[in-house]
């Protein structure tokens, strides 16, 4: 009689731990399938799986359906209980991994196990483990009959479908950083809220672009207005409006661009040539260089020299180089740092930039996944890619014969929109979406994605909000302050240090 009431409790046990696990795979298997785009964006997001985002999408929940089906019979009932124990397994180092070695934690995802969290999932999934482990147990009988050697397959098969199952994870997880990291397949990762806002200010006033961030101070100059600059203070409760006062200003300006370099501010225009330079205290500017060479682009790297891009007498192409003024003005020009791939122009049209804190020149292009590292000197160059898979300029270039001049015959398509640069990141404000994200997202929001231009390496992105359905006109960073311009106010976020921690060097 007890074994027949044994042999009961362990048939309604078995059943109702493959009744549990047919609802759960059923039931989160539907759920994914009904939300299928929204599972994907939030695989896509996961440290481990981003780069396999597409395939584990599908795998998962016909997998689930497969299992339910097989617990369903019994015949293949334990067959189903290895596979459920195995992807529970998976499921829960999955979890582990996430918590204890993930750069950040991502969205929770799963159907029923939606609300929880990470944590709670954890706990969950071991009871399933041990539930399905309880299972393969109750299938196998207590007497050793003529059958000992396949009931002893079955205790070696329990812990090599567990090593296998948590090998399987750590597999994906070390490929998926590679690939993202290094190789990617144009995935960007959002980890939870790394930006918060602090600070918001209405200029008042439409068309500023800035200049500068030094000592706790924006400096902001405005396209309409080229020699007024206002003056704001990173938490943007005080402003002061200065004119700058030119030694000689009468020349025929045509683009006005202003830099802040502290203790020196400089007014330049490349189409006259002009370099004036002045000192912050009384914003009274001497003229610094002229008549020398024309340039398209140019940064301050000390109080000497500018990096600057210019057009190339010999090829008429774009080229990086350098301007030096002491006792006489010295040019060099660095003709092997930007690559052509069609006309030299046009697909090497970008941003230069200057990192004060690493002493290096930066330049990363509009129409191609690339980007330029090099010291002060050009001497020498790093190439880092952006995780965008335009490799080569979408460009179209016509001739014009009656002036000739190249002109753009189409519009180009771009994938770095912007670029800032603070220790050893560079921040690009992408213009192409990824796998796995919303255009609803994408038209509320300006993306900027996190690179190590030192380690050459991807590392997660952010959403930056419009303002009053406005986009970013430009932005800047600061030890851990972002600081984004729109076409009517300034806004600054706070960074969080869980994912950003600079690099900051004094040596050249």
């Amino acid at each position: 009689m007890d074994m027949k009431l044994s042999a009961l409790t362990q048939s309604i046990i078995l059943n109702s731990i493959c009744l549990l696990y047919v609802l759960l795979f059923v039931y989160a298997a539907v759920s994914k399938f009904l939300d299928f785009e929204n599972f994907q964006v939030q695989l896509g997001q996961s440290p481990l799986l981003s780069a396999f985002a597409g395939l584990v999408s599908w795998c998962v929940p016909i997998t689930e359906i497969l299992i339910s089906v097989a617990l369903v019979f019994p015949r293949y009932r334990l067959v189903g209980l290895f596979a459920a124990f195995s992807l529970m397994v998976l499921f829960t180092t999955y979890i582990i991994i996430i918590l204890n070695f993930s750069s950040f934690i991502p969205c929770s995802c799963g159907g029923i196990l939606e609300k929880m969290s990470w944590t709670q999932h954890l706990v969950f999934n071991i009871v399933f483990v041990f539930l399905a482990l309880i299972g393969i147990l109750l299938m196998i009988p207590k007497k050793i009959t003529e059958n000992t050697k396949k009931h002893k397959r079955i205790f070696i098969l329990i812990p090599v479908v567990f090593v296998c199952s948590i090998a399987v994870v750590i597999l994906l997880f070390v490929l998926s950083e590679d690939i993202i990291h290094h190789r990617n397949n144009f995935i960007r990762r959002f980890p939870h809220h790394p930006i918060t806002k602090t600070h918001e200010l209405d200029l008042k006033h439409p068309s500023f672009y800035i200049a500068g961030i030094e000592n706790k101070k924006i400096y902001l100059s405005n396209y309409e207005a080229p020699l007024h600059v206002l003056v704001i203070d990173t938490a943007l409760q005080q402003q002061q409006c200065f004119v700058i006062k030119l030694s000689k200003p009468d020349l025929t300006f045509r683009s006005i661009q202003v830099r802040v370099q502290s203790p020196y501010f400089y007014l330049m225009d490349g189409t006259v040539p002009c370099i004036f330079r002045g000192n912050l205290t009384d914003w009274k500017a001497s003229l610094w260089m002229y008549g020398t060479v024309y340039f398209t682009k140019a940064e301050p790297l000390n109080s000497e020299t500018f990096a600057m891009r210019t057009i190339s007498s010999k090829n008429h192409e774009n080229i990086l180089g350098t301007i030096t003024v002491a006792d006489t003005t010295k040019v060099r020009l660095a003709p092997h740092l930007l690559e052509k791939q069609i006309d030299g122009v046009f697909d090497t049209d970008g941003m230069l930039l200057y990192n004060t804190q690493l002493k290096r020149v930066l330049y990363t292009y509009y129409y191609r996944n690339e980007y330029l590292v090099s010291n002060v000197s050009l001497n020498s160059v790093d190439r880092g890619h952006t995780i965008d898979t335009i490799s080569r300029a979408q460009i179209k270039v016509a001739h014009i014969r009656s002036n000739n001049q190249n002109k753009l015959a189409a519009p180009p398509l771009i994938v770095n929109k912007r670029a800032a640069t603070f220790a050893n990141y560079l921040f690009v404000h992408a213009a192409l979406m990824g796998r796995y994200e919303t255009e609803a997202m994408w038209n509320k929001a300006s993306i900027i994605d996190v690179y190590d231009f030192i380690e050459n390496t991807y590392l997660f992105s952010f959403y930056v909000p419009s303002l009053l359905d406005q986009k970013m006109t430009d932005f800047r960073v600061i030890d851990d302050v972002f600081v984004a311009l729109y076409d009517h106010s300034i806004v600054t976020y706070a960074i969080r240090s869980d994912y950003y921690k600079p690099t900051i060097s004094k040596s050249p």
